[in-house]
């Protein structure tokens, strides 16, 4: 059998002009998984990361952390997240003009402008995930945002690789929360609008665990945290 150890990235930063980058704490994060990793002797025989700088930056960290003697990683740009950006600033003003509920959603976060904390959080998740639902379910499209379909289709053809590895392989993949959502929903069998509900628990540089081998998959773990000390756990 295999092991298939999916990780988010550490914190980024949503609310700035340039969201793909690692915060200080998403640095301190990610070497808090190459250092527990290590302790936990897990000895990876590939590593892959997706093209965002926020997951590249986290497998570099982590691999430092771990103190080397990790495999070259592999780019796969099929472990991308969903574009965020593209949600927000494309089809959010598309989705505003025919949903007047999704309007006032809008209107909420912007009241929070300026804000850091809990209320601004809240109310851009409730924007999120309405908008997130809009999109997977073809509501809202325009031709420069991937749509769910082809997302969807990319990251399953990513897992459909990463599950034909040796047997033996112990594999690392350092990814974003959508995509490790739509895994394990893939991984289950369970319907697409779980992808998105999974989504929204993946928190910063935790660790997701599958057992891989003929044919077969199974979730052994989901959203692990314990690495990371309190004051260095973060949802977004």
């Amino acid at each position: 059998m295999s092991e298939l150890i999916l990780i988010r990235h550490g914190q980024a930063t949503p609310f700035e002009q340039d969201t793909d980058r690692l915060s200080p704490l998403g640095e301190r994060q990610a070497q808090a998984v190459g250092r527990f990793l290590v302790e936990e002797g897990v000895r990876p025989t590939h590593v892959l990361h997706g093209a965002l700088t926020r997951q590249r930056r986290t497998a570099g960290l982590a691999a430092e952390a771990a103190g080397g003697g990790w495999p070259e990683p592999t780019l796969d740009p099929r472990l991308d997240e969903y574009d965020g950006d593209g949600l927000i600033r494309t089809l959010a003003p598309l989705l505003a003009r025919q949903d007047a509920t999704f309007a006032g959603q809008v209107r909420a976060f912007e009241a929070q402008r300026g804000e850091r904390g809990p209320e601004r959080n809240r109310a851009f998740q409730l924007l999120l995930e309405t908008l997130a639902d809009a999109w997977q379910a073809g509501t809202v499209i325009h031709p420069e945002v991937e749509g769910w379909t082809a997302y969807r289709a990319r990251v399953a053809a990513a897992a459909r690789d990463l599950l034909a590895l040796p047997s033996g392989s112990t594999v690392l993949a350092f990814t974003s929360g959508g995509v490790i959502g739509l895994l394990v929903a893939l991984a289950l069998g369970a319907p697409d609008a779980a992808a998105l509900r999974l989504n929204w628990r993946v928190r910063n540089a935790s660790l997701t665990r599958l057992t891989f081998g003929g044919g077969r998959v199974s979730l052994d773990s989901f959203n692990e945290q314990g690495h990371l000390g309190r004051e260095e756990r973060s949802w977004r």
